[in-house]
């Protein structure tokens, strides 16, 4: 596999993403920390600096008749003054214990009215432990009586710290007095704390990025999983976008054209239920027929020969007799009419086809059912849009389509009292004519709509299910459609749409081309 396509997979894409997220967070880590390191090493620099600038200005009291505050005034860097720096006060004192000099202004020397110097003595200061700079190995040196006795102590607590220097005037004790090294850990733990927020704002900052990365990565298994649901609910019309060129795009395409094949499968599968239906229908009509209509012709022939040769004299007995026997003949007509229904159904359609004027054949459907609807109080019309071309289809076959729907239109009114059975014809954009069957009645529920054309699909109680079937069929050999909108309780509207006579010859040239 080249580099190329491993880079686009799905796998290393999201190693890729959580090898950058790592590397972003441990670098900014790395810096967070370096920043922290430089600050703490110049913290700690500055404190060193502060000290040697405390022994510094000490010495420097001692060579000049200059108090400190007025030689911290000539420094350029004042580092004293900052508040990290652990030097709170230099103190230079000499054997008797009088302060000499001072940072703070309330223990320098001041003068009396007799122009004599008063002193601040070393032991009136609160001070915090004193301790030797330098331990040095000469025990016989002997330390004046103000300075306490050397003991272990906490160099991280305050205190002060003292080392002598030896001066033309005597000896003199220069003293820096320390503030706690709490002051300076407190710093360092607040820098430890901010590096530790800017740790977590990262790492929480690269985990919104992965957790938008890994969603938009696994967002396609999500639609895959979902379009895999339909799939097992009967759909197979659902597809997934497979835009990627990674295993996921590999696996969406593959989705895809699995969920088409069963869709053929399934229309496959339909076509030859369809086909058995079929043939179970041929096999049956043709029994039926074999069966029944000789024994029919036979009955309809002899009700013929009784109605003439044997029927009574007496007027009101004729009048009974001939009424039962057009009963009898009128269902055996019936009987026949289901028998043709089911020939006509499963039987291969052998179209004449001729130039038709739709017109006039729905003309003559409407005429069929004049007289039923007259009684029943039912209005029929024809409503024609605009000039209509001719249409190439069997005058016959077309014909049987627009009766059965129209008888349709006219008994589903029957009993109400009353309606109106409409036929609009149009010209459609495509040059082909438009039927449009309506009627007043009872309509069709929602749940049986999607089964009006399928054979043996009934609501009457005495209907075979094939009239709607076999107009259906019709419709499909004229190269037509038909569609039907109905509502419960507001009549039903069949829509029928068959190509014009030129474009039957166009459709017919470029199959056969």
């Amino acid at each position: 596999m080249r580099f190329s396509t491993q880079i686009r997979s799905f796998r290393a894409r999201l190693l890729l993403l959580l090898a950058l997220m790592l590397g972003l967070t441990l670098g900014v880590q790395y810096y967070f920390n370096l920043r922290t390191v430089r600050a703490n090493a110049r913290m700690i620099v500055e404190q060193e600096q502060a000290i040697m600038t405390g022994i510094a200005l000490g010495h420097e009291s001692l060579q000049s008749d200059k108090y400190l505050d007025e030689i911290i005034g000539e420094l350029r860097q004042p580092l004293l003054n900052d508040k990290r720096v652990r030097v709170r006060n230099i103190l230079v004192v000499d054997d008797d214990g009088n302060v000499r000099d001072s940072l703070i202004p309330e223990f320098t020397p001041r003068e009396r009215e007799d122009k004599t110097t008063q002193y601040v003595q070393f032991k009136d200061i609160q001070l915090l432990p004193l301790r030797s700079a330098v331990q040095f190995t000469k025990e016989h040196e002997q330390l004046p009586s103000w300075i306490p006795p050397t003991t272990n102590v906490d160099f991280s607590e305050a205190g002060a710290f003292y080392f002598p220097v030896q001066t033309d005037k005597g000896r003199r004790f220069i003293i820096v007095v320390l503030d706690s090294a709490n002051t300076l850990t407190n710093v360092i733990e607040r820098q430890s704390s901010r590096s530790a927020l800017y740790t977590l704002g990262v790492l929480f900052v690269t985990t919104l990025v992965t957790g938008f990365f890994v969603w938009r990565f696994t967002r396609p298994i999500k639609e895959l999983s979902n379009a895999a649901r339909k799939v097992a609910g009967g759909n197979f019309d659902v597809q997934v976008p497979a835009d990627s060129l990674d295993e996921v795009g590999t696996l969406a395409s593959a989705f895809n054209e699995m969920t088409a094949k069963l869709g053929r499968a399934r229309e496959l599968e339909m076509q030859l239920h369809q086909a058995e239906k079929g043939a179970v229908v041929g096999r049956l009509a043709a029994a039926i027929a074999h069966e029944i209509r000789n024994p029919l012709n036979y009955i309809n022939l002899t009700l013929d020969h009784l109605r003439s040769s044997f029927a009574p004299a007496d007027e009101n007995k004729r009048a009974t007799f001939i009424k039962l026997t057009e009963q009898l003949k009128t269902e055996v007509a019936r009987i026949n009419r289901h028998i043709s229904d089911f020939l006509k159904y499963s039987r291969p359609s052998k179209l004449e086809l001729q130039s038709v004027d739709i017109r006039a054949e729905a003309e003559d459907a409407l005429r069929l059912v004049e007289g039923r609807a007259e009684e029943c109080g039912i209005k029929t019309n024809i409503i024609q849009d605009g000039e209509l071309p001719p249409v190439l289809a069997d005058r016959e076959s077309l014909r049987s389509v627009f009766t059965n729907l129209v008888i349709n239109a006219v008994e589903a009114i029957n009993g109400e009292g009353g309606g109106n059975v409409s036929i609009r014809l149009s010209n459609t954009a495509a040059n082909s004519v438009k039927v449009e069957i309506s009627d007043s009645g009872c309509g069709i529920a929602a749940d049986d709509i999607s089964k009006v054309f399928e054979p043996y699909f009934s609501t009457k109680e005495t209907g075979t299910g094939l009239g709607l079937a076999i107009v259906k069929k019709a419709v499909d050999d004229h190269g037509g459609t038909i569609n039907v909108a109905s509502k419960k309780g507001d009549g039903t509207t069949f829509t029928i749409i068959l190509p014009a006579k030129e474009n039957t010859h166009a459709t017919k040239e470029h199959s056969g081309s």
